[in-house]
C-alpha cells in the first residue's frame, strides 16, 4: 500500500512539474525566438553583465544539449569564432557549432575534445554540466562536485591563461572546497543567480576570470 501512496505522490509532483514548465514564462519566450531552452536567458544575462562573450573567441561548452547555450555562444562569436560542444546526450546540429558526443569522464572523449581544439586554447569554458539525479540529495551533490573538478582540470590544462570559466553549480556539500580550488586558480570569483534561473533552485553559477598562467 505505501508504494502506490509514494507512486502517486511522484505522479503528482511529476505533473505539477510539467504544469510549471508548460506555463513558464522564460520556456514561453525561448520558444517564441527559437532558443531551445530556457537556459539560453541565464547565460545572455551574465554574458551582459560581464561582457563575456566577444567576436572571434574560441568557446568550449560542457554539457551542452539541448544547445540553448551552444546557440548563443555561436551567435556572439561570429564572425571568426569556433564553438566546441560536448554531452553524453544527442544535440540537433547547430551553425556554427562542433558537437562531439560522449561521456566527458571518459579518456578517449577528452581526447576527442583536446583534438577538436587542433591545438589552440580556449578563451572561455562553459559548464552547464549535471548529473542524471537519483534523487539522493548526498549522491547527486557528490556526482555534481566531481563533474565541477573535472571541469576545472581541463580548464589549467586547456583554458588560455586570462581566459574565463562559467560553471554550473549547486550549492551544498564541496561547494566551499570548489570555490575555494577557483580562487586558486582565477584572478576573480564572482557568484551569478541569473534571473531565469528558479528561486527555489539550488543552483548558482561561479564566474571565474582571468586564468592564472
Amino acid at each position: 500500500m505505501s508504494g502506490k501512496v509514494g507512486s502517486g505522490k511522484k505522479n503528482q509532483s511529476h505533473k505539477a512539474w510539467i504544469h510549471e514548465h508548460v506555463n513558464d514564462a522564460w520556456v514561453q519566450k525561448a520558444r517564441t525566438v527559437g532558443l531551445r531552452s530556457r537556459a539560453a536567458f541565464k547565460l545572455e544575462e551574465i554574458a551582459d553583465r560581464d561582457r563575456l562573450l566577444r567576436p572571434g573567441m574560441t568557446v568550449v561548452d560542457l554539457g551542452s544539449a539541448p544547445g540553448s547555450w551552444s546557440q548563443v555562444a555561436a551567435r556572439r562569436v561570429a564572425p571568426g569564432g569556433t564553438v566546441i560542444a560536448l554531452d553524453i546526450l544527442p544535440m540537433e546540429a547547430i551553425h556554427g557549432v562542433n558537437f562531439l558526443q560522449g561521456d566527458f569522464r571518459e579518456d578517449a572523449v577528452l581526447a576527442q575534445l583536446v583534438e577538436a581544439l587542433a591545438g589552440r586554447q580556449a578563451d572561455l569554458v562553459l559548464s552547464d554540466m549535471a548529473p542524471n539525479l537519483s534523487g539522493v540529495a548526498v549522491v547527486d551533490q557528490a556526482r555534481m562536485m566531481a563533474l565541477a573538478e573535472l571541469a576545472l582540470d581541463f580548464c589549467s590544462e586547456h583554458l588560455k591563461p586570462g581566459g574565463d570559466f562559467l560553471i554550473k553549480v549547486f550549492q551544498g556539500e564541496g561547494f566551499m572546497e570548489l570555490r575555494k580550488s577557483m580562487q586558486d586558480r582565477f584572478s576573480s570569483l564572482q557568484v551569478r543567480k541569473p534571473a531565469a534561473s528558479r528561486d527555489r533552485s539550488a543552483e548558482l553559477y561561479l564566474l571565474a576570470r582571468g586564468r592564472r598562467a
